[in-house]
């Protein structure tokens, strides 16, 4: 296994040509991971002034394996939502970050060693997607914000398949995680105190088909954001407009019945 990483580390430099000063940032992570020392210190900081200062609830923790890899579903809310989530789990977590995060050289220094690598989300950057694959074929924890983007007002966004190919390709138990506060705790460069919360759903556990096609992560991709939404709701966050919501639950549905019966098709088909 680590012979593997290093050598898609070495793939990731080699081709750098495709996203110029990046792929360095991933190789790096893949190849020493966090600097213990330095997130260690951070967390032992942040912990318990997310818990004093913001009222950091968290609920549902005892469902998340400690070992193996894991993926952490989350909505995104603020640039706090990283910090607040890797407070669930007593081990590292690693994290995609928009590439403008990391074109000033002592932030980009900060963030690898926190457990952030690049993501050019306009580009859909494969190569992201494949350092995330790689991190959790080693057996770590990777969190994926599978709206993209901070969507601050109102309900949720629309999620993007990433997270269910994901799921489909590497196995990994994927946690919904909701997150609600954190939307109101900036102003400017004043950071207010307000109470942030977080809930925790059981993993769900997605089988590994031959191929992960489009159809298929859409599917698992709907499966995972609907238990994300039970999460957000239960924490009183708002929902969809009510004439949106039976388009989507008629598309989830679908989508995770076809996620379901194609690899029992294939089992069927290579039996």
């Amino acid at each position: 296994m680590g012979a593997s990483l290093h050598a898609h580390a070495r793939r990731i430099e080699s081709r750098g040509a495709t996203s110029p000063g990046l792929d360095p940032l991933r190789a790096r992570i893949l190849e020493r991971g966090v600097n213990p020392l330095l997130y260690w210190a951070v967390r032992a900081v942040l912990q318990p002034l997310f818990l004093i200062y913001f009222r950091l609830g968290r609920i549902g923790c005892e469902h998340l394996p400690r070992r193996g890899p894991l993926l952490l579903a989350s909505n995104h809310r603020s640039f706090l939502d990283p910090f607040c989530i890797g407070m669930l789990v007593r081990r590292p977590v690693y994290y995609m970050a928009k590439r403008e995060l990391f074109q000033k050289r002592w932030q980009a220094w900060l963030l690898v060693r926190l457990g952030a690598f690049p993501v050019d989300r306009g580009a859909g950057d494969a190569e992201a997607m494949e350092t995330a694959r790689a991190i959790l074929q080693r057996g770590d924890c990777v969190v994926i914000f599978p709206e993209g983007t901070r969507v601050r007002p109102g309900p949720l966004g629309n999620p993007r398949r990433g997270i269910g190919r994901l799921a489909l390709e590497t196995g990994a138990p994927v946690a919904p995680v909701a997150v609600i506060g954190t939307e109101d705790v900036r102003r400017g460069w004043r950071i207010r105190p307000r109470k942030v919360r977080i809930r925790v759903g059981r993993p769900l556990r997605f089988p590994r088909p031959e191929r992960a096609t489009p159809s298929l992560a859409a599917g698992v991709t709907e499966r995972i954001w609907a238990c994300v939404s039970l999460q957000w709701e239960w924490l009183g966050g708002g929902v969809a407009p009510r004439e949106e919501r039976p388009q989507r639950v008629a598309a989830s549905s679908r989508r995770a019945r076809a996620a379901r019966s194609s690899p029992q098709r294939e089992e069927a088909h290579a039996a």
